[in-house]
């Protein structure tokens, strides 16, 4: 029993503290999920207790939240105003049977000493017994063999866990959230609506350079189907990395005043590139599905006790012996039971219907029992677990789905759900029209030249299949000093198709350049390329004025090329049966603009393609299942991705926003 706390917990832990309200967001460890102890800021403005930073710095580099690299060294004690704001934080004694008083934090440890019946009790029964109980309650338990469960929730080791099929018997979600793909509004099968929740938010962005780029790609425009301008990707160590606010699926309204909203995608890169010190970014940001869960937690948890626990195992596939369930009327993981025997039960801390708040540190507040079964099965020895109890409170019974529960291995490549009948194609490209973007068209040519044999092409590249676009290969520079330039036909933003005869767009980087270096040394060269021309004269060009901005194409003219230089990749999703498979599509199939791809346009926070990290906004669908959608109709493609029950595959193209 610690001294300071009055609560049991090993001696590297944070101290324990029940506290009388519920603390502000800001005052929250993110690591621990508790109120700060010791906190310690970091150089990229994020603040943690300072034995949860020291223990996570042991294991990584970077920072937990926005995984800046970062030392333990560089970070440093926070303000004394912080300090003093926690400390100020009333706190219950813990020994509420003989005692109910509250204090501030930075009290508790002079009132357990001097002035609490019940602190002063458990020492004389202590001194009685002469034989510490903190022992035995730290101690790791004596292993017992029990029959391994069956149940495929069941989590700590074994081929058996949910991480094999998402389906599992008692696996439910928030009944709010249809099984639909594209909803902004829809009704449930019962009849209950469910909206996406989203904020308009304005962002000033300052910058010391008023020339250094924002550090963020967008997709979009009003001459793509995606209309608005949406956020995929913000870069590490930029600008808008720093300030925190702006994430990946975030729609840009409008930039220093200026509506851009309804702008094509090269104006609104013009206006996010054009310098100053100060930027007002006026910006959509989706919350999720709304439901009353929200509100449920706000209001009962001042009700909640914060507890944390240790179970050691004596190696890694050792089983814990606990099920964890998600529940129909709230987000999150809960136990459903202990098994008898298991290591769980034996410690005893753990009880039914704790709601698992983090494992290892790890946030699972919107977590499933897949993610808690793999953080458990990589765990060599000791799973700390951090939940949220409320006393009183009975699990509700688990929906079952028996279509799943019993013929989970057999079920089909799509988790079972009906097969749509629709010719399938084995092949890695999708044909498509070559150019669907109406202002754009895309030109080969062949280019021969004369050399000497050590004259240089005088040009630098881009690309590569080993890129994490899988691009193919472009010009990214055309030099004055090379034949190229002499020559002038081959510009910046060229793909690169082939070296005298040498295929080049399968080719990674470095292979790339070995070819163009040893055909180089030769007296004539013959490349192909292909050039992308904007048929527009009014739009501006894609070569927009960009000093200080390290260049590659835009966006918009990734979208023309031809579909044998697209490189596609399966993404593979899974969800519960009453979950939405969290995306939404536009474009498609329509009689006043003919075809036009599917793009992913909104990804909405906590559910499966939020979760899984690899579908980006403005990617394009190119399959489902392997099914192509070339030529379908959004009313087509929406009812046969919700026929999807448990599991989907989607072939996409993923192309590299601009950066600004």
């Amino acid at each position: 029993l610690c001294c300071e706390c009055g609560q049991f917990h090993l001696l590297l832990d944070n101290h324990l503290y029940n506290f009388q309200d519920e603390v502000d967001d800001e005052l929250i460890c993110h690591i621990c999920l508790q109120p700060l102890l010791q906190p310690m800021d970091t150089p990229c403005g994020h603040t943690y207790c300072f034995k949860c930073l020291e223990n996570f710095m042991q294991e990584y580099n970077f920072c937990p939240m926005d995984r800046k690299k970062l030392s333990f060294q560089q970070c440093h004690k926070s303000s004394l105003l912080v300090r003093n704001l926690l400390d100020k934080l009333i706190v219950f004694c813990p020994f509420k049977a003989e005692c109910q008083q509250t204090m501030q934090r930075c009290e508790l440890e002079a009132h357990l000493q001097n002035r609490c019946p019940g602190f002063k009790k458990y020492k004389s029964e202590l001194q009685r017994k002469k034989n510490p109980i903190s022992k035995g309650k730290e101690d790791p338990p004596t292993k017992v063999e029990t029959n391994k469960p069956k149940d495929p929730e069941v989590l700590g080791g074994g081929s058996s866990l949910v991480a094999e099929s998402s389906a599992a018997a008692v696996v439910s979600l928030v009944t709010a959230e249809p099984g639909l793909v594209n909803p902004a509004f829809e009704e449930t099968e019962e009849g209950k609506a469910t909206s996406l929740v989203a904020e308009t938010t304005t962002i000033e962005i300052h910058r010391e350079d008023p020339e250094e780029e924002l550090g963020m790609r967008i997709v979009g425009g009003k001459d793509t189907p995606l209309g608005n301008i949406v956020v995929q990707e913000v870069l590490r160590d930029s600008v808008i990395a720093a300030d925190g606010r702006i994430a990946p699926g975030d729609h840009i309204l409008e930039v220093n005043g200026v509506n851009i909203s309804s702008v094509t995608h090269c104006q609104a890169v013009s206006f996010l590139r054009h310098p100053g010190p100060v930027l007002h970014l006026m910006v959509l940001q989706e919350k999720g599905f709304s439901n009353k869960t929200a509100q449920q937690d706000s209001t009962s948890a001042t009700n909640r006790e914060v507890i944390h626990v240790t179970l050691i195992k004596r190696d890694r596939s050792e089983p814990l012996g606990i099920k964890l369930i998600r529940k129909t009327d709230e987000a999150g993981i809960f136990i459903l039971d202990l098994l008898e025997g298991g290591l769980a039960a034996k410690n005893g801390k753990l009880s039914r219907n704790d709601r698992v708040l983090s494992i290892n540190g790890q946030d699972l507040r919107q977590g499933t029992p897949e993610a808690a079964a793999q953080i458990i099965q990589s765990t060599e020895s000791r799973v700390n677990f951090v939940v949220l109890r409320q006393p009183g409170v009975q699990l509700s019974d688990p929906v079952e789905d028996g279509s799943t529960s019993n013929n989970s291995s057999s079920s089909s490549s799509n988790g079972g759900s009906p097969v749509h009948h629709r010719r399938r194609l084995d092949q890695n490209h999708y044909r498509r029209k070559s150019t669907y973007q109406k202002g754009y068209v895309n030109h080969e040519k062949t280019v021969a030249i004369k050399k000497e044999p050590k004259e240089s092409l005088g040009i630098t590249i881009g690309g590569g299949r080993d890129n994490k676009n899988k691009l193919p290969i472009y010009v990214t520079s055309v030099q004055p000093i090379g034949c190229l330039f002499r020559d002038g036909r081959i510009k910046r933003g060229d793909v690169l198709l082939s070296i005298n005869g040498i295929d080049l767009t399968q080719l990674n980087y470095y292979e790339a350049v070995s070819a163009l270096k040893s055909n180089a040394a030769s007296h004539s060269v013959i490349l192909k390329a292909l050039e992308i021309l904007s048929l527009n004269s009014t739009e501006p060009s894609p070569d927009i004025k960009e000093q200080g901005f390290s260049w590659s194409p835009l966006w918009i003219t990734w979208l023309g090329l031809p579909s044998y230089l697209h490189c596609c990749q399966d993404i593979v999703l899974t969800k519960g049966n009453l979950e939405s498979w969290g995306f939404s599509i536009v474009g498609g199939f329509e009689e006043s603009k003919g075809n036009q791809p599917f793009f992913i346009k909104t990804i909405v926070p906590g559910t499966p393609a939020f979760r899984d990290k690899k579908l980006k906004c403005g990617d394009e669908i190119v399959a489902v299942n392997g099914v192509p959608a070339i030529g379908m109709s959004n009313s087509e493609l929406i009812p046969m991705l919700k026929e999807q029950r448990n599991k989907v595959t989607l072939t996409v193209v993923s192309w590299p926003g601009s950066l600004v």
